[in-house]
């Protein structure tokens, strides 16, 4: 099974652990923090020019307080679609971790003291614990998420529209909308009006800039799962800017014909 494939099984079995509560004792080890370490330089980023960096710290020196043994700090430089890009590492660091067993929280309201690292600057922060593997996980299709026609207008996708609404995003407020035809995909960063959850309003755009970076990562491991090829194109969608409802962030052009139902 190749890399993609591996993470492409995890997106049902991870979850987001919002307390680390009757996890067992088993601690993660050195090793395994040299892994992630490791891991993460060879994920491929969603736009490979930004430069970005992790540094793991024990939970004690975030303000993250949910029984986590540590903390992973996301730091980027500020750019472009950066947010989306960290989203998009995130994801595939989230999805490895899955695989060892390592149960995750992505933490937005996260503080710590290493506001720059290596010259970058702190954008998110993801908690981490060892999980036992029944923790995980048993049936994604029960989770909370929004109908299908709510995300998804156009052109049907077997085994991918249905998969894709299941991305983890901040506070739940699964911020997407794919526009479908049986060559293409066009994605947007939908901003639902007055849906913010728990999040102070300042910050939900820039939490859902993080959120769709990796939604993209999950339909894209959908497509790849599927043997359907694509061209993708980015749009700017930037911290700056006029704010509106629909937002384009990437058109999909689909080389090889769509399974519909």
């Amino acid at each position: 099974m190749n890399q993609n494939e591996l993470f492409y099984q995890m997106i049902f079995k991870r979850k987001s652990f919002h307390l680390f509560r009757d996890t067992g004792n088993e601690q993660i080890t050195q090793k395994e923090l040299d892994a992630i370490q490791a891991t993460y330089q060879s994920l491929t980023p969603l736009l490979p020019d930004i430069r970005t960096a992790i540094r793991i710290v024990p939970a004690e020196e975030t303000t993250c307080n949910r029984g986590q043994e540590y903390c992973i700090l996301l730091y980027s430089e500020k750019a472009d679609n950066y947010l989306q890009n960290i989203g998009y590492l995130g994801g595939l660091l989230d999805l490895y971790l899955a695989s060892q067993n390592i149960g995750t929280l992505w933490f937005g309201f996260g503080k710590t003291e290493y506001v720059k690292y290596n010259d970058l600057d702190f954008v998110i922060m993801i908690a981490i614990k060892k999980v036992p593997s029944e923790k995980f996980r048993k049936d994604m299709f029960k989770s909370k998420r929004k109908p299908l026609t709510d995300i998804w207008e156009g052109t049907p996708y077997q085994a991918i529209d249905n998969i894709v609404r299941f991305t983890p995003s901040s506070c739940n407020t699964q911020p997407w909308k794919v526009i479908s035809s049986e060559d293409k995909l066009e994605v947007y960063r939908y901003k639902e009006p007055s849906k913010r959850g728990m999040m102070p309003a300042h910050r939900v755009t820039y939490s859902n800039r993080i959120d769709i970076g990796i939604f993209l990562l999950f339909l894209e491991l959908c497509l790849q799962h599927e043997n359907i090829s694509y061209e993708r194109t980015l749009h700017s969608d930037s911290i700056e800017g006029d704010e509106t409802v629909m937002n384009l962030v990437a058109t999909y052009n689909l080389d090889t014909p769509a399974i519909t139902c």
